[in-house]
């Protein structure tokens, strides 16, 4: 018996001294700023913020990295008052945003349906949720939300802020199929994210304000202001003769006409953030804005998307119908309807668009590729921390 019983001891030290090896190691403290959350032993490389030297527990404030082209032309992004950028906040939601742990079975992710290398948004014209439904519009992408002063989120408008924007999508049916009681649970009793709330709000009781507030604030450093015609605006890069004249196009009423809606050099958004009926349809199986007003004077309108990225985020549309650039352009050129509600912008729609040649399509593509951002999507910053 006693043969048996040290047996049993020699090979419990054993076990325990190969768990101990195994542990990865870096740094576990979640105050520090170079937190590990898959960190299980610690191996004194943290690293803390000297300038919270008296008092390590309070978050460290935040700014974000506004393009120069952005400080040029637009007006200062909007951070809510009640939800300040800290660093602790913006990493907390870089985790929340890539974790699968907010969806009733933790196989989904916001990043499942916001891809990076997609400049957050769905290759798939429909997103499929996690009992395997299909949503009925195509993902948003996600940049340059900060700058969207009137506050208005999704392709109908219904989330009145960003942070209310983060609410949805965990309890929807059709996507994380979840409750928020169920999805604060798995986060308190997870080794880690008590400890991140506390690092980034004071507290380690966990509640859904505080996940939308912290998803939020990683979402508004999602900055895209590095594209080829940002550098041609400043001086950077020259434009071939081409993408100079499909840009010349896009500013001319009588031409492509596109600016309206989306932009110009003047507003490097590239959107007027506002809603419109574009001549998709002369009816609706989706009324868009009106569906959430109540107005009929708003049915079939749409918030109008970033041209920044289009090389990353197709498809295009609320409804991703259209697969690729070529068919967006031939939608204005030739393929305007006309409905009750349609923009007074689409002046052309009696004679189905603006009729572009050949030549002006092509043209009118090679701007549009200028404003792709290849250090978005690559931005490391912006990747899953997993």
């Amino acid at each position: 018996m006693k043969n048996k019983l040290n047996t049993i001891l020699i090979f419990s030290v054993i076990a325990l001294i190969i768990s101990s090896c195994s542990k990865q190691k870096g740094c576990t403290d979640p105050l520090a700023l170079n937190y590990d959350i898959e960190a299980e032993d610690n191996d004194g490389s943290c690293v803390y913020d000297t300038s919270n030297t008296n008092n390590p527990s309070t978050p460290t404030p935040a700014t974000l990295h506004i393009p120069q082209i952005f400080a040029q032309y637009l007006n200062p992004p909007f951070i809510p008052n009640n939800n300040p950028l800290t660093l602790q906040g913006i990493e907390l939601g870089r985790h929340l945003f890539f974790d699968p742990i907010l969806s009733s079975d933790s196989s989904q992710a916001c990043a499942t349906c916001h891809i990076p290398a997609n400049a957050f948004t769905d290759p798939n014209q429909f997103s499929t949720g996690v009992t395997g439904a299909l949503g009925d519009r195509n993902s948003m992408v996600i940049y340059n939300a900060a700058w969207n002063w009137g506050n208005k989120f999704f392709w109908d408008g219904r989330a009145n802020n960003l942070e209310a924007q983060a609410f949805g999508p965990v309890v929807n049916p059709i996507e994380m199929n979840n409750t928020w009681p169920n999805a604060v649970a798995a986060l308190q009793n997870h080794p880690t994210y008590p400890a991140l709330f506390q690092a980034a709000f004071g507290t380690s009781t966990i509640d859904s304000v505080l996940v939308a507030k912290a998803i939020a604030q990683f979402e508004r450093t999602l900055i895209s202001g590095n594209s080829k015609f940002d550098k041609f605006i400043l001086g950077q890069v020259a434009l071939s003769a081409s993408e100079l004249s499909g840009f010349n196009l896009f500013m001319d009423e009588n031409g492509g006409d596109c600016f309206h809606c989306h932009g110009s050099a003047a507003n490097p958004l590239w959107t007027d953030n506002d809603f419109h009926n574009n001549g998709l349809d002369s009816t609706f199986t989706d009324n868009g804005l009106g569906g959430i007003t109540g107005n009929p004077n708003d049915n079939g309108k749409f918030k109008t998307p970033s041209l920044r990225n289009l090389s990353y985020s197709a498809p295009y549309m609320h409804d991703g119908r259209f697969a690729t650039i070529d068919d967006v352009i031939n939608h204005y050129s030739e393929g305007l309807v006309w409905s009750p509600t349609i923009d007074p912008l689409m002046k052309n729609v009696s004679q189905g668009g603006v009729l572009l040649s050949p030549q002006d399509k092509a043209d009118l593509k090679a701007f549009l590729l200028t404003l792709n951002d290849p250090d978005f999507i690559t931005n490391p910053a912006f990747q899953s921390p997993f």
